[in-house]
C-alpha cells in the first residue's frame, strides 16, 4: 500500500520472526513504513521508493557465513539515516569496515544497557536511572566498529551494545527495540525518527483509505466471496471490503460444528440485520466432524480444516457464480507462525487454516487487507469502521475453533462439554469485570479423565483447563494473574454446572515458550 502522499521509512527484512514488530512500533507513532525483503531492495528500488530513512531488521543467520543475507550497497550511499537492529547491526558493521565474530557470545533474555553519552539524539528521553531495560537474542556480536562509528552504549554482555555514526546518522543497537520486554524500546524508535525529520502523519483512518483504494485496484468489477469464522479479523476485513466494492461481496460463514457457544446466531444477525451484507450461511459441522474423527495430531486437525474449507469455498463460489477472489481475515501473526512474511529463512511454528495460498484449480486470487496489521490494529481499524465496540473488543478466536481448544480426538460430546465450560469462564471473567483487562481466555478440555467425588458417589470426568493472558500482539503473551477467589468459584461454578467435568485446572505458562492456544 505504497503512498507518495506521507513521510516514508523503509524496513529491509532479513527474516526475523518480529520484523514487523517494527512497523507496529513506528504505526504507533504514526509514521508510514513499508517491509520488503532485502533481495528486493536493491538501487533501482530505494531510488524507486525514496525512502526518508532504512532500519535493518533482525535475522536467524550469521554474518560471519559467507552465504549470510546483505544489504545493497546503495543502503548506506543515500544520505538518509539509517538504523541496524541485532543482525541489522552486524551487517552494517561488517559492510562498513567493521568485525563481527562468532562464538561464544550468545546472549538471550533480559539486559541492562548504560549510556557512554547521553547528549545523543538517539538517548531523548532515557537513562532516567541511568541504564535502560533491554531484550538480548543473539549469537555473533560486534567486536572491532566500523570507521566513524563510536560506542554509545554498552550492557555487561555486548560491548558495542549501541554504536553511531552521528555524521552519517547511523545508528545500530544489538537488542530488538521493537519487542515489548524492551522496556523503552517505542522510545528508541521514535528518536530515531525524531532525528529522521518524520512528524507523525499516518493514521488509521488513512491506512483505511489506503486499503480501500487498494482492494478497489485489485478486484475491479469483479465479485468476491469472504470467508467469515466468526472472529474479528475476517469481521473486519468483510466490512472493510464492503466499503470498498458494495454489493460485489458475497460472505460465506462456514459453522464448522466447531464454534462457541451462540457463536453462528451472532455473526450471522450481524451481518444480515446491521450491515445488510449478503451472506451464505453454510451449516456445514457434520462434515468437519466426519473428517476430524479419531484425529489426534494437531497439525492434521489444522490441515484437515484448512483443506475442508478450501473445499467449502470452492462450492460456494459456484454457488455466487462468478466469483473472482476470496477474502479472507488473515493476520501478521497468523503469517509468520506458518511461513516467512517476505520470504525470508524464518522458521514455521504452526499452520494457519487461512495461510499459505488456494489450490490451482479454484481459479480464485486472495484479497487479504489484513495481512499486514497486528490485532489491535486491527481492532482500531474496526472501530474506525464503525464495528459495535462489543464485537471489536471480542477476544481473539482462533479459524479451527475448538478443535485446537479439544487435544486429542474430537468428539460431539466432548464439544458440547467444552462449549458450557467455556461459557461459564468468559461469563464469569465478564462478571468480575475482567473480559477488557485479558488479550485471550478459554478453556481447554483434556484427553484426560480422573476419579473425583460428588456427594457420596464416584465420577471419573474430564479435566478442564483454563487459560486466559495478557499480550500487546499477540507475538508474546503473559498468563493473568487471577486471584485464588476467583479461580476457586469459577472452578466450582464449571464443575457443578457442567456435566462431564470434574477437575479444573490454571495454565501459567507464557508465550514463549508455549503459544497461546494449546494446538
Amino acid at each position: 500500500m505504497t503512498t507518495e502522499s506521507h513521510q516514508r521509512l523503509l524496513i529491509v527484512d532479513f527474516g526475523s520472526q518480529v520484523t514487523q514488530l517494527i512497523a507496529r512500533r513506528l504505526r504507533e507513532a504514526r509514521i508510514y513504513c513499508e517491509i520488503h525483503p532485502f533481495q528486493k531492495v536493491d538501487g533501482a528500488f530505494l531510488a524507486s521508493f525514496a525512502p526518508q530513512a532504512v532500519i535493518l531488521s533482525g535475522g536467524p543467520a550469521s554474518v560471519v557465513e559467507s552465504a549470510s543475507p546483505r544489504a545493497d550497497p546503495a543502503v548506506f550511499t543515500l544520505g538518509v539515516p539509517v538504523l541496524g537492529i541485532c543482525y541489522g547491526q552486524q551487517v552494517m558493521m561488517e559492510q562498513l569496515g567493521g568485525r563481527v565474530e562468532a562464538g561464544h557470545h550468545a546472549e538471550f533474555g533480559r539486559a541492562f544497557v548504560s549510556p557512554a553519552d547521553t547528549a545523543d539524539p538517539l538517548f531523548a528521553g532515557l537513562f532516567a536511572t541511568g541504564r535502560e531495560e533491554v531484550w538480548m537474542s543473539h549469537g555473533d556480536r560486534v567486536t572491532a566498529l566500523a570507521p566513524g562509528f563510536s560506542v554509545i552504549g554498552a550492557s555487561p554482555n555486548a560491548p558495542f551494545a549501541i554504536v553511531a555514526d552521528p555524521a552519517r546518522h547511523f545508528y545500530a543497537v544489538q537488542f530488538h527495540p521493537e519487542v515489548h520486554h524492551t522496556v523503552n524500546g517505542a522510545r528508541i524508535l521514535r528518536n530515531f525518527t525524531d532525528l529522521a525529520g518524520f512528524t507523525g502523519d499516518w493514521t488509521m483512518a488513512a491506512y483505511k483509505e489506503q486499503a480501500i483504494a487498494a482492494i478497489r485496484a485489485q478486484v475491479g468489477e469483479a465479485r468476491v466471496i469472504c470467508g467469515l469464522s466468526g472472529g474479528v479479523d475476517s469481521s473486519v476485513a468483510a466490512v472493510l471490503i464492503h466499503e470498498a466494492i458494495g454489493e460485489q461481496l458475497t460472505c460465506v460463514f462456514v459453522d464448522t460444528g466447531l464454534m462457541r457457544q451462540g457463536e453462528a446466531d451472532e455473526v450471522v444477525g450481524l451481518f444480515r440485520d446491521h450491515y445488510n451484507i449478503p451472506l451464505i450461511h453454510a451449516d456445514e459441522g457434520d462434515r468437519f466432524l466426519s473428517a476430524l474423527a479419531g484425529i489426534d495430531e494437531p497439525e492434521a486437525k489444522r490441515k484437515i480444516i484448512g483443506r475442508l474449507f478450501i473445499e467449502v469455498f470452492e462450492a460456494r463460489a459456484r454457488e455466487v457464480g462468478d466469483a473472482e477472489f476470496l477474502a479472507q481475515g488473515t493476520l501478521y501473526p497468523d503469517v509468520i507462525e506458518s511461513v516467512s512474511f517476505t520470504g525470508g529463512p524464518s522458521v514455521t511454528i504452526k499452520s494457519h487454516h487461512n495461510v499459505g495460498g488456494l489450490p490451482e484449480r479454484m481459479h480464485l486470487k486472495l484479497v487479504e487487507p489484513l495481512r499486514e496489521l497486528f490485532k489491535d490494529e486491527v481492532r482500531a481499524l474496526g472501530r474506525e469502521l464503525g464495528l459495535p465496540a462489543s464485537f471489536v473488543g471480542r477476544h481473539p478466536f482462533p479459524g479451527p475453533g475448538l478443535a485446537i481448544r479439544c487435544p486429542g480426538a474430537i468428539t460431539p460430546e466432548k464439544l458440547a462439554i467444552l462449549r458450557k465450560a467455556d461459557a461459564v469462564y468468559l461469563e464469569q471473567i465478564r462478571r468480575h469485570g475482567l473480559y477488557d483487562a485479558i488479550w485471550q481466555a478459554f478453556a481447554v478440555l483434556l484427553p484426560v479423565r480422573t476419579v473425583g467425588v460428588m456427594g457420596d458417589g464416584r465420577t471419573y470426568d474430564y479435566v478442564c483447563a483454563l487459560r486466559a493472558v495478557t499480550s500487546v500482539d499477540g507475538m508474546t503473551a503473559d498468563y493473568y494473574p487471577f486471584d485464588h477467589h476467583f479461580l476457586s468459584e469459577t472452578a466450582t461454578r464449571i464443575i457443578n454446572e457442567v456435566k462431564g467435568i470434574n477437575r479444573v485446572t490454571y495454565d501459567i505458562t507464557s508465550k514463549p515458550p508455549g503459544t497461546i492456544e494449546w494446538e
